[in-house]
């Protein structure tokens, strides 16, 4: 079987490792065979030019470091300061300078240049998310010609808001050197194929197929997924755990409401916190009754637009809860440090709601996991924002436009009024959606894309480009 060769922007060393692991350390699990190899940056500021190699279960992790220059102008400046926000819909807060754009492609080019050497000729190449656009233009100008596939795990946008970045065509073209390019839901592929059809001229067939510089490339929908049934045990027994216990106890037979994101202006925190005040507001029969635990893990705290953010989260948590606590209630508990994957779990499963209302997500996987920790016999009820790639499968969650708070706010009250029989239904056809599409199948699709020969009917596809 040909080697798996993992590249990300980070990379999760064995050595650092820990029961916080989550994103694609959990999502790879099944297809880090031994023998893989995981290429990335170490997550360290330096000037030491080599990679540095350590061994884990059998897996290769090969890192190098960047340099202070490098991180601001390629990973703080133009991936999180231009692409992220472009890619969740937000123009306004994108700052492009032609001087990051040549960082991003520097860097870009230093990682094709460290990883080739590392490289056998049938390696398959798994290359994820928008740190690393251009890494397949930059190894194919080096000569590598394996099978290089692409996973984009945040959404995509469609030509007109994609025109609005300057040299778009340019990254675009570097899209179109992957083999094989992933999206989560078929929106995000049609947007991508939408893109490449009117800024480049090229004409897809059904399939998402086409020929790019003479090369066969394919757009694909893969969505990714959880360990559904190691979650739901890890949940059954994290209830019990000293945590949770301590969580139990200090609701006094109060609902708990849950909501886990990254602190970022894309999950739509602020109009959550706004939702649970009009909901105390306009259904006072819920105060004292139930309370809510927002946890929110710090990132991207060196960027102005995240720490205006906290601000502004630390100002509406305080006159929520000045307006409504009573001296042994308080309604919204917020804090804004990492907790371990774990003991999450166990609050899932205790909680009587989860509220996942991002503005815009590529998937969301805290939804998948509330579903896989909960009690059948009486499981809560999951509000979902519709913007949320989850919400493609996960369609019997109580589905919210994230920009209403209004709405968002009567979802909340559906959900903590809704009868035993109702959510019994619901959770069942939720759980069938996670069970159905879990993280080994992600991996199982993405790479049976990938492993496939080139195909036998290019001359079809030439005339269709």
């Amino acid at each position: 079987m040909p080697r798996l060769v993992v590249v990300s922007n980070r990379v999760p060393l064995p050595s650092e490792r820990g029961p916080r692991a989550g994103g694609l350390a959990v999502a790879l699990a099944d297809a880090l065979r031994p023998g893989s190899l995981w290429f990335g940056w170490s997550g360290k500021r330096g000037n030491a030019q080599e990679a540095s190699l350590q061994q884990g279960d059998g897996v290769s992790y090969a890192t190098i470091d960047l340099s202070e220059a490098e991180h601001r102008g390629f990973y703080v400046h133009f991936a999180n300061g231009v692409l992220w926000p472009l890619l969740h819909f937000r123009l306004g807060l994108m700052t492009f300078r032609s001087e990051d754009y040549a960082a991003y492609r520097a860097v870009n080019r230093r990682f094709a240049a460290t990883l080739a050497p590392l490289l056998r000729p049938d390696d398959l190449i798994w290359v994820h998310d928008y740190h690393l656009i251009p890494l397949a233009e930059e190894l194919r100008a080096l000569g590598v010609s394996n099978r290089i596939g692409f996973f984009l795990h945040t959404p995509f946008v469609p030509p007109a808001i994609m025109q609005a970045l300057p040299r778009a065509n340019e990254l675009l073209e570097s899209l179109c050197a992957y083999d094989v390019t992933g999206f989560h839901t078929a929106g995000y592929q049609q947007a991508f194929l939408d893109c490449v059809r009117e800024m480049l001229g090229v004409r897809p067939d059904a399939d998402g197929r086409f020929l790019w510089q003479g090369r066969p490339a394919q757009a694909v929908v893969d969505p990714i997924g959880i360990d559904a049934d190691g979650f739901r045990s890890c949940a059954e027994q994290a209830a019990h755990s000293i945590e949770a216990r301590q969580l139990r106890e200090s609701l006094a037979g109060r609902a708990l409401g849950i909501g886990v994101d990254r602190l970022d202006y894309s999950k739509g925190l602020l109009s959550r916190f706004e939702a649970i005040g009009r909901l105390f507001a306009h259904y006072p029969e819920h105060r004292r009754r139930v309370s809510f635990l927002q946890i929110a893990a710090r990132s991207r705290e060196e960027q102005g637009d995240y720490q205006r953010l906290r601000r502004e989260l630390d100002r509406i948590v305080g006159d929520t809860n000045g307006r409504y606590s009573e001296f042994d209630w308080v309604p919204l508990r917020y804090m804004t440090r990492a907790v371990r994957r774990t003991t999450l779990a166990g609050f899932f499963r205790i909680a009587r709601l989860a509220i996942v209302t991002p503005l815009r997500d590529g998937m969301n996987l805290v939804a998948k996991e509330y579903v896989a920790a909960q009690d059948p016999e009486d499981p809560g009820v999951l509000i979902l924002s519709r913007f949320a790639g989850a919400a493609d499968q996960m369609t019997d969650a109580l589905i919210v436009n994230p920009f209403d708070a209004e709405e968002v706010a009567a979802a909340i009250h559906r959900g903590l009024t809704m009868g035993l029989e109702e959510r019994q239904q619901r959770w069942q056809a939720l759980r069938d959606a996670v069970w159905n599409t879990t993280a080994k199948q992600y991996c199982t699709v993405f790479l049976s894309y990938l492993e496939r020969s080139p195909w036998s009917e290019p001359r079809r596809l030439r005339a269709a480009s």
